[in-house]
């Protein structure tokens, strides 16, 4: 196969894509050949690893996103946290906090994450699904069940739904994305959505 020529103008077009520096953008392109979308993946994926290191630090700075929508009929607040305020006065930050609001108020995710799901929520989903399955053989139930529950989270939960601007992330992608620009932990700690209407 042959080489690709790697030109600053394919660097600029990753760098303005993906936010990463020249030098890891102009890496990933030579190690995908000059694929922009494989190198796209690269990044993300070195961001991933980034994003766990940082992942325990501290995070008691941040933000109060809001959105209002459909003429004031959805209201969105969330609470997204970084280290520094400093990062937090970033349009990278501040981009990616009213993002996470106007997916609140499209998506209207229930939890942050799976780990908020109260227990007894999970056993009657559990409940639910066996019954569904219970003509099968057992020793596929279990795997069955536990298909069905990763997607009850990717329904509910925040963090693990695909973004209504692009299906092909994940809000966590995204936060991840941002911790590998921003070089710093985020957190996405709690969110409130109101509708016209509608029962707390």
């Amino acid at each position: 196969m042959a080489v690709m020529e790697i030109t600053a103008a394919m660097v600029k077009q990753l760098r303005d894509a993906t936010g990463a520096g020249m030098m890891e953008c102009k890496a990933a392109l030579t190690e995908a050949n000059g694929d922009l979308d494989a190198a796209m993946t690269l990044l993300r994926k070195r961001g991933l690893a980034t994003a766990a290191k940082k992942a325990g630090r501290t995070t008691s700075e941040g933000l109060i996103g809001h959105y209002i929508h459909m003429g004031g009929k959805i209201g969105v607040l969330v609470e997204v946290n970084c280290e520094s305020d400093f990062v937090a006065r970033t349009d990278k930050f501040q981009e990616l906090t009213k993002e996470i609001a106007m997916h609140i108020a499209a998506a209207s995710p229930t939890y942050v994450r799976r780990e908020e799901v109260p227990a007894d929520v999970v056993a009657r989903e559990k409940d639910i699904y066996r019954d569904q399955v219970k003509d099968k053989p057992a020793q596929v139930i279990d795997k069955i069940i536990e298909g069905k529950l990763n997607s009850f989270y990717q329904q509910f939960c925040l963090l693990e739904q695909a973004s209504v601007r692009d299906p092909n992330v994940t809000i966590q992608q995204l936060v991840q994305d941002a911790i590998r620009i921003l070089g710093e932990n985020i957190t996405v700690s709690r969110f409130t959505r109101m509708k016209v209407g509608e029962s707390a």
